[in-house]
């Protein structure tokens, strides 16, 4: 249980310095500590090369996916792009933070495909949402953004799960423990 709770703590820790870093023009010190929470989380993974192929594997899927969706002109940010019509760095280090929990806290969702879609068609979008609120990006158009997302991430989480289950950096430490 502590290692969920540190996983969810370091995770939100994550987001909310990315986001707010990315909001305040300041997009650097959220990439620096999202890099160093993945760092933590490879560090402490009994095999950490599993973890570390899912954290880049996260990246690329989210590079994709959000650049995709600034070239739409559906979403916009104002810090950390380096590459015209893309997504910013900082976004892009947050699909790393969110591969970071995926054979940890969110480790109960595999195999539950369903449940995996759902929970990705809510919480993608709301996290989102909660970035824009916090001044982190805005909506070219909210309505097509918001839909796109919650379609997006009902796909991507259970794929990233599946992947999670292939790159599983956890399973022989959490195996022990469960006995």
């Amino acid at each position: 249980m502590g290692r969920t709770l540190l996983n969810i703590f370091l995770f939100q820790v994550g987001w909310f310095a990315c986001v707010l870093s990315g909001a305040t023009q300041r997009p650097w010190i959220g990439a620096l500590i999202a890099i160093f929470i993945v760092a933590i989380h490879l560090l402490r993974a009994p095999v950490a090369e599993a973890e570390f192929k899912l954290v880049l594997i996260a990246v690329g899927i989210g590079a994709v996916w959000d650049s995709m969706l600034v070239w739409l002109d559906w979403l916009q940010y104002s810090s950390g792009i380096l590459i015209p019509n893309t997504a910013p760095y900082w976004i892009v280090l947050m699909w790393g933070l969110f591969a970071t929990i995926l054979n940890v806290s969110l480790r109960w969702l595999r195999g539950r495909w369903l449940i995996a879609a759902l929970a990705g068609s809510i919480g993608g979008p709301l996290a989102y949402y909660g970035g824009h609120r916090l001044g982190a990006l805005e909506f070219g158009n909210q309505r097509a953004a918001l839909i796109a997302l919650a379609i997006g991430w009902a796909i991507i989480t259970p794929i990233l799960m599946a992947l999670a289950t292939r790159f599983d950096g956890y399973a022989t430490e959490l195996n022990k423990s469960a006995t």
